[in-house]
């Protein structure tokens, strides 16, 4: 049976991808609808640890979505590896998650119907997001109708290009396709100088994307070797590009 969706009405929503405890902290300040949150950005996204999604869950009161991911590279996994996902989907619904973001595909480019029900059965009636995954799908609308009738409550895609404006044209035609069955959400490339254009031309109501900001270490002292090293530092969420973001948002009118 498809997943109940609210009205697709009422203020357009921002989801916030956060990799670690702080950059939640920093997302949910700057107003941030929903958190996805993640481990490892850089190689679209793995499950972060226990104790990361449990300390959010007890101090945020914002929709949280941790990613189900036990890797990167593609989403053709092994049963281990699925066996390893569906423990910590379930361990997401333990910690009272809002959600969890999947994406399984076949071997041929197609949807795992199989193993996709079964993570969504075992977190009922949580929430279930099928992430970028879909964007290296065969026969999107095909997939679509697959993830609307698994009960899938939201896609998140780049259209099938490496950004949602580059994917903006499918994007817009997976909407209309959906009609209110299922919300699709663009993500990736998604910044506030380009949010009301793919807003207009999608037609698309809830927006993802990470605001990675490079943070400096604040340490005082690293041997000679590692002074001037890029892993000193690391990728944050400022507070303040989210206040801006949900600020264009609110000037959107669809």
């Amino acid at each position: 049976m498809p997943f109940n969706l609210d009205a697709m009405t009422g203020a357009l929503k921002l989801e916030i991808a956060t990799s670690d405890f702080e950059s939640t902290k920093q997302a949910v300040l700057g107003g941030a609808d929903r958190i996805e949150l993640c481990a490892n950005l850089g190689e679209g996204g793995t499950t972060q640890s226990y104790g990361v999604i449990k300390k959010c869950r007890e101090s945020f009161d914002v929709r949280l979505y941790p990613i189900i991911r036990v890797r990167g590279g593609d989403f053709f996994y092994t049963d281990d590896e699925f066996d390893c996902m569906l423990y910590d989907a379930i361990q997401c619904k333990d910690l009272n998650c809002d959600g969890v973001v999947i994406g399984f595909l076949n071997r041929d480019g197609s949807i795992d119907r199989k193993r996709t029900e079964k993570i969504i059965q075992a977190v009922y009636p949580l929430g279930v997001t099928f992430h970028r995954a879909f964007d290296r799908c065969l026969a999107p609308f095909d997939a679509l109708e697959q993830l609307i009738d698994l009960g899938c409550e939201r896609v998140l895609t780049s259209g099938q290009e490496l950004t949602a404006p580059e994917g903006a044209r499918l994007i817009a035609e997976l909407n209309r396709a959906a009609n209110n069955r299922i919300v699709i959400m663009p993500g990736s490339g998604v910044r506030s100088g380009n949010i009301v254009d793919l807003a207009a031309e999608t037609q698309c109501r809830e927006f993802h994307t990470s605001l990675r900001a490079l943070k400096s270490s604040e340490m005082t002292y690293f041997p000679e070797a590692f002074e001037k090293s890029a892993e000193n530092d690391h990728y944050t969420v400022e507070a303040l590009a989210v206040r801006e973001m949900k600020q264009r948002m609110s000037e959107i009118v669809i």
